[in-house]
């Protein structure tokens, strides 16, 4: 199995931070290089050593920054577009704390990125009803499921990954047909595209990234739907008030498929949007912090009706 060596750079300060929300993400396996460590080592008074090498000196002057190793696949792609957004998003939030937050990918160029996706990325089945696909592949007989069409771009989104997958079975049980669909946190649209296929009238997508919003956006005009059907905006539905009244309520579906820490700091608004008897679907929870996840939306009056897992993630169907 080849491997993507990725590079992470970032502060002394925030490598704490940053290794927590890499574990978020599934990715427990990384180097860490930090000049600060290293001048820690050689202040230490108690340390038995009268000599260190001319290499080891070296990692002194080492920008710091973190090593992690993903799969040069399509499922390490993927996690590869995750990572993306989540160092995006603290970069916004905090860029002195965070630094850079560069990534320097192997030998693999950033105008690659997209084509290494070619060789794995095929039309592959969801659920009872959808059919994901690129547009550079053809679809014969689909079997009557309904053709999803997304090509892979620096927003999370193909459907590959499990969190993604799994919502969009689970919107298979949840949509009827002319359900008012928020997508919180959507990437590249994916999931207001099968809501829409699946049945539902109309969609409203939120995420932090304009290119994500853009990108969202286009997805669903080149599926077929036209700006009637969906209102794409940028913010911060944690922060921003505005934005949180602009959104309005009565929805009958909520998507959340974001990170454990952003499901809990909105625990407490996503009644405020959805219908008396609507559904809320949160998505991306690693199993070390769904135990967390789900005391906090107990705590916010949501009852868990289906946890679905996959390979460490966790989806889950909630109501009030």
């Amino acid at each position: 199995m080849d491997f993507l060596k990725t590079d992470v750079y970032t502060n002394s300060a925030a490598v704490d931070v940053l290794v927590m929300r890499l574990s978020e993400l599934g990715i427990t396996g990384f180097e860490i290089h930090d000049s600060a460590d290293f001048d820690e080592f050689l202040e230490n008074k108690d340390a038995n050593w009268d000599y260190v090498d001319d290499e080891l000196m070296g990692l002194k002057t080492v920008p710091t920054h973190i090593t992690l190793y993903l799969q040069n696949n399509a499922q390490g792609l993927e996690t590869l577009a995750e990572l993306k957004g989540a160092l995006g998003e603290l970069r916004a939030s905090d860029p002195d704390f965070y630094g850079s937050l560069e990534i320097q990918i192997g030998s693999v160029r950033e105008e690659d990125w997209a084509n290494n996706w070619k060789q794995y990325y095929k039309p592959f089945n969801v659920g009872e009803k959808l059919i994901i696909k690129p547009s550079w592949e053809e679809v014969g007989d689909t079997g009557g499921r309904k053709i999803l069409e997304i090509d892979p771009a620096s927003s999370f989104g193909t459907g590959q990954h499990h969190t993604t997958k799994m919502v969009m079975e689970l919107l298979e049980g949840v949509v009827k047909g002319g359900e008012k669909m928020l997508d919180l946190g959507c990437g590249s649209g994916i999931l207001s595209i099968a809501g829409l296929l699946l049945g539902a009238n109309s969609v409203y997508l939120v995420d932090v990234f304009e290119n994500a919003v853009n990108t969202a956006a286009e997805n669903i005009r080149k599926n077929g739907f036209g700006d009637d059907r969906f209102t794409a905006r940028r913010g911060n539905i944690i922060d921003d008030k505005a934005l949180r009244n602009a959104i309005g309520g009565g929805y009958d579906i909520i998507t959340a498929n974001i990170v454990a820490d952003v499901i809990i700091a909105m625990s407490g608004l996503f009644g405020g949007f959805l219908k008396t008897d609507g559904t809320l679907i949160v998505s991306g929870i690693i199993d070390e912090r769904l135990a967390e996840v789900s005391f906090t939306l107990e705590k916010a009056g949501w009852k868990a009706a289906e946890i679905r897992k996959a390979e460490g993630w966790n989806a889950i169907v909630l109501k009030k």
